[in-house]
């Protein structure tokens, strides 16, 4: 995207309080969650090539520690954020060493057990977790006095960290050693042989992307100030790598279109249609039959073509 088109984008992000009415805010404030979740997984499916169906483990973990740190031991946010973040982080370091043992479809499914770990213990831990009524009657923090009970003072907060969090994932995916992650993914051997740490390369990226959903959780909990034990489930995961795949892998752009795609389904139309997920369905054949790469890539190459076809003589 040229300055101009990003440029009117920040505009029309930041006057869309001003035009739009409560709901929509609050549904713009849920797809930038959703966003930097499906970004940050973006890193390991896109630019590693690592699949995962666990990545709601760290959306829900960050999510669950704030919360209990807040309601069980009367913390402020000043001081449960920062655990939340580095408590699952490291907890993603001990996950990235044993998942990282395999990878395609063994890495898929090391995932998705250990993430199955988690579930289950939030279920069932009912002293730390409250189980199935998961954790109710927390506030949003209040940054610099600000209070974002408000639904415009949490878009533009949330805008903020979304903005802040695509543009570090931009440099890191932009940088040698994204080069090096991208290398990894084609041709791991060759890496290898080069002496480049592939096994290492691909932990970085793991715990990397763990602590941007463990931000994403943050968020998600600020919003809505409650956590269940369905914010840790396969779905909730799937979720994510839905919009990975609808928008297009390894791409900045794709996720986040992704995410406004399975957002919009899920909380407009869902209000409309009783069935959502089978319009979900729907939508995804329409994706992998038309523009099979995602709709950011497959736009791009259509445009391309149009192009071509355009400019070439008749």
């Amino acid at each position: 995207m040229k300055r101009a088109g990003w440029l009117v984008l920040a505009a029309g992000l930041a006057g869309l309080p001003w035009a739009a009415g409560e709901y929509y805010i609050n549904l713009a404030s849920q797809i930038f969650i959703a966003a930097i979740f499906a970004a940050s997984l973006n890193l390991l499916v896109g630019y590693g090539g690592l699949p995962s169906l666990g990545h709601a483990s760290w959306l829900g973990l960050a999510a669950y520690i704030s919360a209990w740190m807040s309601l069980k031991l009367g913390l402020g946010h000043w001081a449960t954020a920062p655990a939340a973040l580095l408590g699952t982080t490291l907890i993603a370091c001990a996950f990235g060493w044993i998942a990282l043992r395999a990878t395609g479809l063994g890495f898929l499914m090391l995932t998705l057990a250990l993430s199955q770990v988690l579930w289950g213990t939030a279920y069932r831990w009912v002293s730390v977790t409250d189980g199935d009524n998961g954790l109710r009657g927390l506030t949003r923090p209040t940054p610099f006095g600000i209070s974002l009970d408000d639904a415009g003072s949490f878009y533009y907060f949330a805008l903020a960290i979304t903005a802040v969090a695509i543009w570090l994932m931009a440099v890191f995916v932009a940088s040698p050693f994204g080069a090096a992650l991208r290398g990894t993914r084609d041709q791991a051997r060759r890496m290898s042989a080069l002496g480049h740490d592939v096994w290492l390369i691909r932990w970085i990226t793991f715990v990397y992307s763990a602590f941007w959903g463990a931000v994403s959780g943050l968020l998600f909990v600020y919003y809505n100030k409650y956590i269940h034990p369905a914010s840790l489930s396969i779905t909730a995961s799937a979720e994510g790598l839905l919009a990975v795949i609808a928008g297009g892998s390894a791409t900045l752009a794709g996720p986040i279109v992704g995410a406004v795609i399975v957002m919009i389904l899920k909380n407009y139309v869902s209000a409309f249609i009783e069935r959502w997920n089978m319009l979900l369905g729907f939508v995804f054949v329409v994706i992998v039959i038309f523009v099979p790469e995602g709709v950011v890539p497959g736009l791009r190459r259509l445009a391309r073509q149009a192009k071509k076809a355009w400019r070439s003589p008749r």
